[in-house]
């Protein structure tokens, strides 16, 4: 398992055209790879890079648009992007207090290393994922249990709820 240094808070980032911009005020709870033919189809590429965080965490610039549908177990999912240049920024499901960052959107991508991966049954072929890697063909029954736990030995920091200062 590859060991993360974590870079200082807040982590900071934004859309391509400049236009939004935030900053993460506290440590992301897991950092995974997502293989859905969702996340492929709005990335157009391989997967989506999700930074999962809580939500109360995030100060973003105002103007982000939302785009509101119903997956396929009915629940309310949102994506929050640029009304510019079209990135998104970060998405969920509606009222949740742990949200999806983008992270492709970091100004820094550096230090990024997934803990896991999931709906793998959609990944495209040429994707290599290693027998010592968490994969799920799915969402993970567990709600992200053990992807959160593998992220916390790969970066040291048990404490997920450490916040810069204001």
């Amino acid at each position: 398992m590859q060991k993360i240094i974590l870079p200082p808070l807040p982590l900071t980032g934004g859309c391509q055209c400049g236009l939004i911009r935030y900053r993460m005020r506290a440590l992301p709870v897991v950092f995974y790879l997502c293989h859905c033919t969702e996340c492929q189809r709005h990335t157009s590429s391989a997967f989506g890079e999700s930074l999962r965080f809580d939500r109360e965490h995030l100060d973003v610039d105002p103007g982000l648009r939302c785009i509101r549908r119903l997956s396929d177990t009915g629940k309310e999912r949102e994506g929050w992007f640029c009304p510019d240049c079209g990135v998104r920024i970060w998405h969920g499901t509606a009222g949740s207090a742990e949200i999806n960052l983008k992270a492709g959107t970091l100004d820094d991508t550096s230090w990024l290393v997934p803990a896991g991966h999931i709906w793998t049954r959609s990944k495209q072929p040429f994707i290599k994922i290693a027998c010592d890697e968490l994969n799920y063909e799915a969402q993970p029954a567990d709600a992200y249990a053990a992807m959160k736990l593998r992220w916390q030995a790969m970066t040291g920091e048990t404490d997920q709820a450490k916040t810069a200062p204001d």
